[in-house]
């Protein structure tokens, strides 16, 4: 059976289309939210964002670009990185004026522009093509671009006093069940107080007992102090 040029384009086209749709990732709603608890991931789901942000006596430095992602290649996903660095607020502060002077100075020297940042792979953490932790940056905390995406396992652990009740930790994959995007059911809860105290049938809790005890017991003595007198 011939086939026409034409057509065997457009069948390529199609398996092409075929092969990206079957292959994308597709965003997930919020995760679970478990009170006192600490939420990490080891792994990251190409396409994932992520942010470096300074901390308060730091600024970003001008230029740097905070954002970087998680992309996949032939060798295996990695992070994209653009380059950011945070700077004390006082060294800014101390050395603004001098830069402006040291240009006023020498008009014909450009400023050098910070070397290329090189891509790591992290591929010795990859499992099935997922990026592993990102670098950290001096002075700097790292936060996700929401939404995650399908694949992603979050871990949750309970913080320190609030692990009385196990299980104290789990985890949570984002999932697409039947065209369905939801997150894996998480059973546990953090709290600083287990077991809860409870008072069977028929018992007076202690403290209850000794409240209405007092006042009874001072009633009566009142009662025999005023017959003695009258009587």
């Amino acid at each position: 059976m011939w086939t026409s040029p034409m057509e065997l384009k457009c069948l390529l086209m199609w398996l092409l289309f075929g092969f990206i749709k079957g292959n994308k990732r597709e965003g997930c709603p919020d995760p679970p939210r478990i009170e006192f608890a600490d939420v990490t991931a080891e792994m990251y789901v190409p396409g994932t964002k992520m942010y470096y942000v300074c901390d308060s006596d730091y600024d970003r430095k001008s230029g740097h670009h905070p954002g970087i992602q998680c992309n996949s290649g032939q060798q295996g996903a990695f992070w994209d990185y653009s380059g950011f660095e945070c700077i004390d607020k006082n060294t800014l502060l101390s050395t603004g004026p001098t830069a402006e002077l040291h240009f006023k100075q020498k008009p014909e020297s450009e400023a050098q522009s910070p070397a290329p940042q090189k891509q790591e792979n992290f591929s010795e953490f990859d499992q099935k093509d997922f990026c592993g932790p990102p670098k950290t940056v001096p002075h700097a905390s790292i936060r996700v671009k929401k939404p995650y995406y399908t694949g992603q396992m979050l871990h949750f652990k309970c913080q320190s006093g609030y692990d009385k009740r196990p299980p104290t930790s789990g985890t949570s994959t984002c999932e697409n069940v039947n065209g369905n995007i939801t997150w894996t059911p998480l059973d546990m809860r953090c709290t600083n107080t287990w077991p809860p105290q409870t008072v069977e049938p028929g018992l007076t809790h202690p403290s209850l007992s000794s409240s209405v005890t007092l006042p009874v017991t001072a009633i009566c003595f009142v009662l025999l102090v005023i017959l003695a007198v009258f009587v």
